[in-house]
């Protein structure tokens, strides 16, 4: 037995198997594309309409409660959920707030990833499109079967401009959301440290008045 011809026809099999589950996997990253687009342009046109405000002024903004339409809805969904963290207040406030901070950038930073993830593998699974079809095609040709060849072809050119198409989208997605992401965490960590700071005064005023109605009594 020629254990070469052997090893031949199982890297073939192994090849040859792969095919439909990169198509699929294609078809499947082309429809989370065409989802994503419409999240994008929710998105896009969400932070066109958030009214402007100067230059070192948001500070005073999220101390007066007055966010809403100065940013996102990522944010302000945070600082609702801060703010029910800081009223529950305890001993481990603290560690709480910080929890809830890295939880809502840890999820930031997932999104971020898919996009990346779609941006190497998309054009790979292209690529492995591309290859395995043209390998049944070469075989067909030298059996003059130009039917096989041509539907081979067919195959071998589409999955590689949907490769590449997906890389291109997930690539564009990642620039521009990679800024408006960077932004909302920035203006989460400058909310967080406010209103913690104002909940730490309100604490320490309520004790400094249960201490002069203690000592008044």
């Amino acid at each position: 037995m020629d254990i070469m011809a052997l090893i031949k026809s199982f890297i073939y099999l192994i090849a040859s198997s792969l095919l439909y589950p990169v198509l699929a996997l294609l078809a499947i990253l082309t429809v989370w594309i065409l989802v994503l687009i419409g999240t994008f342009c929710a998105d896009y046109i969400e932070r066109t309409r958030l009214r402007k405000y100067k230059t070192g002024t948001l500070t005073g903004i999220i101390n007066d409660g007055n966010h809403t339409g100065i940013v996102s809805h990522r944010v302000n969904n945070y600082i609702a959920a801060l703010h029910i963290v800081l009223k529950q207040g305890g001993s481990l406030m603290e560690a709480e707030v910080e929890n809830l901070l890295q939880e809502s950038i840890l999820k930031i930073k997932k999104s971020l990833d898919r996009l990346m993830i779609v941006v190497r593998v998309g054009p790979g699974f292209g690529l492995i499109g591309t290859l395995i079809p043209m390998g049944t095609g070469l075989a067909a040709l030298g059996q003059g079967d130009m039917t096989k060849l041509s539907s081979d072809l067919v195959i071998a050119f589409t999955t590689t401009v949907v490769g590449l198409a997906l890389g291109i989208f997930a690539f564009v997605f990642h620039t521009v959301e990679k800024r408006w992401l960077e932004e909302d965490i920035k203006n989460m960590e400058l909310a967080t440290e406010v209103l913690t700071q104002n909940y730490s005064k309100i604490s320490i005023g309520d004790e400094s008045e249960i201490t002069a109605e203690v000592q008044a009594a």
